[in-house]
């Protein structure tokens, strides 16, 4: 499980083989305390301000749990990690090695492909639910086949067709919100992605998943021995990572299938959101709605390469199976 601190002033410190959490609910006149054994514990978030000890972070080190502190966009500003190296330095000198030839080129397609299979499916089971929209979602779906095809035939070197992938990528991005802005209630269209901050409701809820992400698999890369700054796709830059940009397209459904659910069961309230002068923000209720329906899409487990395994635990196996195949190249 994920332990998330989302109450100003929460407490967190080691008691015994536990992690111990003192808070104040708002509107609540008595403290709340609660304990949660470390073996229960995969990571923890914290999301605003809050006390934590150095026995408590030491505690977290010792199990190899990660603490990742998000902004009020839910974007990782800072992590908390043990100083061991994830794995084999030879892996680090093979994505340096590969990330301009053929075979990276091939990773990196194959990261693409993935990831519009992922939106097609879903769009996919989108129309199934929704049969009075099913011939403008075809349509949609038709053009993202044909884009997924493009995609597959590119040929040569990882530093020629880079632009290509991109572009291909970004025409795909846009189709498939488009289709995704059809299927939302009246209330919440949107135009379009919009990031920091969000022009809408929806992307708001968006990005702020996005975040929840990007913390997961900077960690799957960590513990895989992959180098999290040296990508394939996305270049190098001053501490960007790159890599983490990379990996993450093919995991980016499991946060659109949680928010768009939100949306088309009702769930959303316009109370999640705080107005801003040039959009919106998620405030402490949004932000609970959103990382408590994201942990339940974490914690699902599905068939993956002839198994049950939780949808988490999918981006810890696809970092390690990247990892494996450049060891064995």
């Amino acid at each position: 499980m994920q332990l998330v601190i989302n109450t100003y002033g929460s407490y967190l410190r080691k008691r015994n083989g536990c992690f111990l959490v003192k808070c104040t609910p708002e509107g609540a006149s008595e403290e709340k305390v609660f304990e949660v054994s470390a073996k229960k514990v995969s990571s923890i978030l914290i999301t605003t301000s809050a006390y934590i000890s150095t026995d408590a972070i030491k505690f977290a080190m010792d199990n190899n749990i990660d603490i990742i502190f998000l902004d009020q966009f839910g974007d990782p500003y800072g992590r908390v990690w043990h100083s061991k190296l994830g794995s084999t330095t030879l892996i680090r000198r093979r994505q340096l090695e590969i990330s301009e030839t053929e075979t990276g080129l091939n990773l990196a397609k194959e990261w693409v492909v993935r990831k519009f299979d992922n939106q097609i499916e879903f769009l996919d089971r989108l129309k199934n639910s929704r049969p009075e929209k099913q011939e403008e979602i075809v349509r949609h779906i038709s053009m993202l086949r044909g884009l997924r095809e493009k995609i597959n035939s590119l040929e040569g070197s990882l530093e020629e067709k880079r632009g290509s992938i991109m572009g291909l990528e970004g025409s795909g991005g846009k189709v498939y919100f488009d289709c995704l802005n059809f299927i939302m209630p009246d209330r919440y269209k949107f135009n379009g992605r919009s990031r920091q901050p969000a022009k809408d409701e929806f992307n708001c809820m968006l990005n702020y998943g996005y975040g929840v992400l990007y913390s997961l698999v900077e960690k799957g890369c960590i513990i895989a021995g992959l180098d999290p700054y040296v990508g394939f796709i996305h270049t190098d830059n001053y501490n960007k990572k790159s890599l983490v940009f990379d990996l993450i397209e093919m995991f980016r459904v499991l946060v659109d299938r949680t928010v768009v659910y939100l949306f088309s069961q009702r769930k959303v309230k316009q109370e999640y959101f705080d107005k801003l002068k040039n959009g919106f923000t998620l405030n402490k209720e949004g932000k609970a709605v959103v990382i408590g329906a994201l942990n339940e899409t974490f914690e699902k487990s599905v068939r993956y390469r002839g198994r049950n395994i939780k949808n988490r635990d999918i981006i810890q196996f696809e970092c390690h199976h990247i990892a494996n195949s450049l060891i064995k190249d």
